[in-house]
Formats: structure tokens, sequence, C-alpha cells
């Protein structure tokens, strides 16, 4: 019997045939929202509409009506609550929760490689002493600021901010224009880490205090022994910012980034972009 060419053969069975982009999962974000001072309950379903209409991307809500400093966030206690997805957002306000054991639970998966996204409030979470003082890298004051990759403490008044891109090479910020923002709160840096690297900064009509005006308010991070990535930025406490298309693009391609799915142009790696493609 007389064998048919390789190609052939393929195009006999087109079930051979392999189809790549069926091959291509949703990166899976898991969101947590919830806690003081913001409207959680209408920013959770913003994000999760404009990051799924902006990338092959599937995000899992846990949420909390708990508007308090200290809400309770059911992933705390647990190691595991990340298990199964390939990255977390943190956009939840809990500056209270402040116990060691708590704070290395939710660390856990991004210390074992698990790649982080942070959004505003998130810079004030699981303070464990005062964040006001500069922590020392390793000790438990500075477990939450040395994943994040920068430390800060607090804002000034809410005032449009003027948001400058300071890294051109960045696929993150690739191709982004500076903007001004509505009424938002500046927040301080009261340092930045070694393995940061700063995208933009911000800049209110507030002076030049020290730590306060023209701070760093998009950033990146590789974080502990597996350089986890990890990006961040401070923008992001009303609603109308948080709908910004200008927002939402960083907040996008920040995800595909921390995932590794963003290309050096700015754009999404094929099959990670809009429905897949």
């Amino acid at each position: 019997m007389k064998h048919l060419p390789l190609f052939a053969s393929l195009l006999a069975c087109p079930a051979l045939i392999f189809n790549t982009s069926a091959e291509v999962k949703p990166i899976r974000v898991l969101l947590l929202t919830g806690g003081c001072c913001h409207d959680y309950a209408h920013q959770k379903d913003i994000l999760k509409q404009a990051l799924e209409s902006r990338a092959n991307i599937e995000v899992t809500q846990i949420h909390t009506d708990d508007g308090s400093t200290h809400p309770n966030l059911p992933i705390y206690g647990n190691a595991d609550y990340a298990k199964g997805f390939d990255v977390v957002l943190h956009d939840e306000c809990a500056a209270d929760v402040n116990d060691p054991k708590v704070v290395s639970a939710v660390l856990k998966p991004h210390q074992d490689g698990l790649p982080g996204v942070n959004l505003h409030c998130a810079m004030h979470c699981y303070r464990i002493g005062d964040p006001n003082q500069p922590a020392e890298t390793g000790t438990p004051h500075a477990y939450w600021f040395d994943y994040l990759g920068l430390q800060s403490s607090g804002h000034g008044a809410q005032k449009p901010i003027s948001i400058a891109f300071t890294s051109s090479d960045s696929p993150i910020t690739r191709g982004f224009t500076n903007w001004v923002t509505v009424n938002e709160e500046l927040y301080n840096n009261i340092q930045i880490g070694p393995r940061a690297t700063p995208l933009a900064r911000g800049a209110q009509d507030e002076g030049k205090r020290p730590g306060q005006n023209n701070t760093v308010v998009a950033w990146t991070n590789e974080y502990g022994p597996n350089k986890t990535r990890v990006f961040s930025t401070t923008i992001g406490h009303n609603n109308e910012t948080v709908s910004d298309s200008r927002y939402l693009d960083l907040v996008t391609r920040g995800v595909l980034w921390a995932t590794g799915h963003l290309g050096r142009d700015g754009k999404p790696e094929t099959g990670y972009g809009p429905g897949g493609k």
C-alpha cells in the first residue's frame, strides 16, 4: 500500500490539523474588592466588564459589602485562596487588617510566583506598624510594602492629578499620552523599593512637599525569590476615573504584562486580545 505524503494526509484528515487558537485559555483573574471608603459595589463590575472586553480575560470576583477598614473578605486565613488563578487583582481597602499571619497568607500565592496587580487603596492595606516610618525589608512592617515595591501611607486633598508617563520603553505605557484626572487622591511615597520600576508620576496643585507632590503613581516590581511580576497604580478612587478608558487601558496592560501576555508594542500577544484574537 502506497503511503500518502504527510501534507496530503493532513489535508485528508482535517481533525489532525492543530487549532492553536483553541489552545489559548483566558487569563483567569481573581478580583478582590471591599472595605473602606470606596464604591466597590459598582467599581468591581466596571473593572470586570472592561477587562473582559479589552483582552482574553475571565474575571472572578470575591467581594464584601463590609465598608470598614477591617473588611471580612473570605480569603483571610486561607493561603490557597488564589489556587487555579493566573493573577490576583487586589482592589480591597483593608488598612486595619494587620495580623502578620493573615498578611502572610494573603502574600503566600505571590511569594510562590503568582503575579499581582494592585489598585489604589490596595497600597494602604495590611499595615503592620506605623506606615509613616520607612519599613526595613524582610520585617513584618515591610511584608506588604516589599510585595508592592513602594511604601505609601496617605494622601492629600482630592484635586485633579496631572499624570506624566516616565518610562518610554515599557510595553505597559507604550504610546500612552499624559492626561489630567478629575478630582483624585494623590498618594505619597515614603520609599521606593530597589526592584521597583516607576512608569508614571502624578502632580497636584499642592506645592512641593517632599513625598506628597510629584509622586510615583504607576510602577512594576519584582517580588521575592521567584521575582514575581507585580504591577500597581495608586490612581482610581472615584467611579469617573475607574470608568475612564485611559485608566482601564492602563490596568488591562498591567494584567497582561504581569501574566506575560503583553507584547513589546503594548498590544496583547496573539490569542490574548479581545475575544481571543
